[in-house]
């Protein structure tokens, strides 16, 4: 089974995150992916320079055009800018009943905004609940929930809050925490299995949120279970994080068309 992601994001001219990074990564792992843009925007390694949104008549068309002939098994979503593209999102959701991948983008990797702090509560709001897994870094799980994450015990207890909210799982990701151990926790009602890594010196790491999410979603729709499809979405992440080609004079993006290890693939 290919399996089939319908991406809900933005696009990302230089090509190292967004719907490109999406994309990318749920070929790679030998999904399909289709795509409904929210937004266009000019960034490069550098940065975001500006950004166009999409009218939200257009975002959804293309997500009925897709849905209506293609079909999908889940659902990812990404940059969704502002608080009307986020209840469209989750509209469209809920109209497809199908599970969601919902990755919380709220900062580029420069630093540029990528969601109005109105849509906030949106997310929060209609959003978590319709989340099969959400995927918060730090930062996003800390504006979230309210809570300080300094700590692995300070991302168990906003784990813990954003399951409260209504989401079926958590991954949250340790990334932005100090230290050269990289823990990330999958957190359900059930419990939780801890995924440690080390961490690659690398300035390329543009997509790195949106290529792991996305990568999960490929698992997902690919009948993984949840465990085993994070548990590949991280080898592929820190494969295609060691082999990134280092363009750009800032943070650069990552190679999504490294290769598996062996014949057995991730």
């Amino acid at each position: 089974m290919k399996g089939r992601v319908l991406i809900l994001a933005g696009s990302d001219s230089g090509g190292g995150a967004g719907v490109q990074a999406d994309l990318k990564a749920v070929t790679q792992l030998g999904g399909h992916g289709f795509c409904a843009l929210t937004a266009l925007t000019v960034q490069n390694s550098l940065g975001v320079f500006d950004v166009h949104p999409v009218p939200l008549g257009f975002i959804a068309a293309q997500a009925r055009a897709v849905l209506d002939d293609l079909g999908a098994d889940i659902i990812k979503t990404g940059m969704l800018g502002d608080v009307a593209t986020a209840e469209l999102c989750a509209e469209i959701i809920s109209d497809s009943h199908l599970p969601a991948v919902i990755d919380p983008v709220m900062v580029a990797k420069g630093g540029a905004p990528l969601l109005d702090p109105s849509a906030i509560a949106s997310v929060r709001e209609l959003l978590i609940p319709k989340a099969a897994l959400l995927t918060p870094n730090a930062p996003e799980a800390s504006v979230l929930t309210g809570l300080a994450i300094e700590t692995l015990d300070d991302q168990r207890r906003a784990g813990e809050a954003l399951l409260r909210l209504g989401a079926q799982a958590v991954l949250m990701k340790g990334g932005h925490l100090p230290g050269e151990a990289l823990v990330d926790l999958l957190m359900t009602q059930a419990g939780e299995t801890r995924f440690e890594g080390r961490r690659v010196a690398t300035r390329h790491t543009h997509g790195t949120g949106c290529t792991l999410a996305s990568a999960i979603a490929a698992g997902l729709a690919q009948g993984q279970d949840l465990t085993d499809a994070v548990a590949r979405a991280r080898r592929y992440l820190d494969a295609a994080l060691r082999a990134a080609p280092g363009f750009g004079q800032g943070h650069g993006p990552l190679y999504h068309g490294v290769r598996p290890p062996n014949e057995q693939g991730w």
